[in-house]
């Protein structure tokens, strides 16, 4: 009995010591961060399930210039600090943001700007120096306009706002692109659903910035144009350099036109000129959702469609390799991105459209316009929404040339001139056994 407390302290001793052994030895699990964007989708199985951070982060990353910008707007639009004079006026450590917002806004045309002072400016890639330059311009003159294009005497349908809007990315050279989609899936007009006799008015409009001459000398396109706009009437076209860190001002500009001169459009299609679109499958999805919505009681224009889909990445990081195109330098940002749909194509409904607009002039612009969408999504407290049909990846090599493969695909990315009147000939071709199989499969997976 003696030597019982012995024992039993020698036992708590010893599990003492093993309990902070098992302490200091622990290392928590690693999370793989994926370094992407665009990036992997969504229904990938290597992402984790949750965010690895917050994207909107409200402490100030001291050392970034987007996060102190936006810093900035977020204390100026804060409803609690508002009235706080004193708090707005502050500036964040270490950056004269003032000075550079006040000196740039009035010479945005000719970029003779206050640039601010990011350590590695000097060493960045000429692309991320050029935004940074201009990043605080929103405003540019429109070069070519198309203010009928949803006014009831501009067709013979007499429509007017359309269902859906095609809104195509494209540069002042790719003829060829415009044309084929032209031909094919971005065909104007009353478009019929593949399996709903309803269908749909689609409106296609191209949107482009001016050639880049800084990267090479290039021929002037600029009489071309005009004669294919002369014939068309398809084309939007802004005083700005046509480059892939001012994809964003693509939106942005739309978003605007839209607001002036097409507010009623139900549906909008954003795309790049080399993506193959099921258009007539896609209006068969859109009406499906428009009678989902009408079960409620409420019209499809209203603030309560917030339709948004596409190809959604989750958990991307910036990319930090300068020797790529996506390369965000971390003294430029820092953080996570939020969810975001990309790789070439999305869908949205036209409130929605609206209220991006809204939104987005308390969002600084992110060279990355795919992420912009994201981070302007996030302000409205919405995320993007996941569909199976937009294959932004592609087909698996072998299923590529058979068109019986695309009977769940809305949209394919990327498609040249070629292939996308070849594709559309075959899907045109396809028996009927074959489109029934088709429409039983985009009604399930919608």
């Amino acid at each position: 009995m003696c030597l019982l407390p012995c024992m039993m302290t020698g036992h708590l001793v010893i599990y003492i010591m093993v309990t902070i052994f098992v302490t200091i030895s622990y290392a928590p699990p690693k999370i793989t961060i994926h370094y992407i964007a665009p990036g992997i989708s969504a229904n990938s199985s290597v992402l984790a399930s949750h965010p690895l951070g917050p994207f909107w982060n409200l402490r100030l990353e001291d050392s970034a210039l987007w996060n102190q910008l936006q810093h900035t707007w977020d204390r100026q639009h804060n409803p609690i600090l508002r009235g706080n004079l004193t708090g707005m006026q502050r500036r964040p450590k270490g950056q004269p943001l003032t000075e550079f917002e006040d000196e740039c806004l009035s010479d945005c045309m000719s970029h003779k700007c206050l640039v601010p002072r990011v350590k590695d400016f000097n060493s960045m890639p000429e692309q991320i120096r050029a935004f940074i330059k201009s990043m605080h311009c929103r405003e540019y003159p429109i070069l070519i306009n198309q203010p009928g294009m949803c006014r009831k005497n501009n067709d013979s349908t007499g429509v007017g706002s359309p269902m859906l809007l095609m809104a195509i990315k494209s540069q002042v050279g790719n003829f060829e692109n415009r044309q084929a989609i032209r031909e094919t899936w971005g065909r104007s007009g009353l478009v019929r659903g593949e399996f709903s006799k309803k269908g749909g008015h689609v409106r296609t409009v191209f949107l482009l910035g001016r050639q880049d001459s800084s990267t090479g000398p290039y021929p002037d396109l600029t009489n071309l144009l005009k004669l294919e706009n002369e014939k068309y009437g398809d084309i939007l076209q802004w005083d700005f350099r046509d480059t892939f860190f001012n994809l964003t001002l693509k939106d942005l500009l739309l978003w605007r036109w839209l607001q002036q001169y097409c507010p009623g459009a139900a549906f909008v299609f954003k795309g790049d000129d080399d993506v193959f679109v099921r258009t007539d499958a896609l209006l068969d999805y859109l009406q499906k959702k428009v009678e989902e919505h009408e079960l409620w009681g409420t019209s499809t224009n209203d603030t309560g469609m917030n339709l948004f889909v596409g190809d959604v990445i989750s958990n991307a990081m910036p990319n930090r390799e300068p020797s790529m195109k996506y390369y965000i330098p971390e003294s430029f940002y820092k953080g996570v991105y939020p969810p975001y749909a990309g790789g070439g194509g999305v869908v949205y409904s036209g409130s929605l459209a609206l209220r991006l607009q809204e939104v987005s002039e308390r969002v600084r612009l992110f060279p990355i316009d795919d992420v912009y969408l994201g981070m302007c999504l996030n302000r409205l407290g919405l995320s993007p929404v996941h569909h199976p049909g937009f294959l932004t990846f592609d087909l698996p090599a072998t299923d590529r040339d058979n068109p019986c493969a695309y009977r769940s695909v809305l949209l394919v990315h990327k498609r040249n001139p070629k292939e996308m009147l070849t594709l559309w000939k075959q899907l045109q071709n396809l028996p009927a056994q074959s489109l029934a199989k088709i429409g039983f499969t985009i009604w399930e997976i919608a």
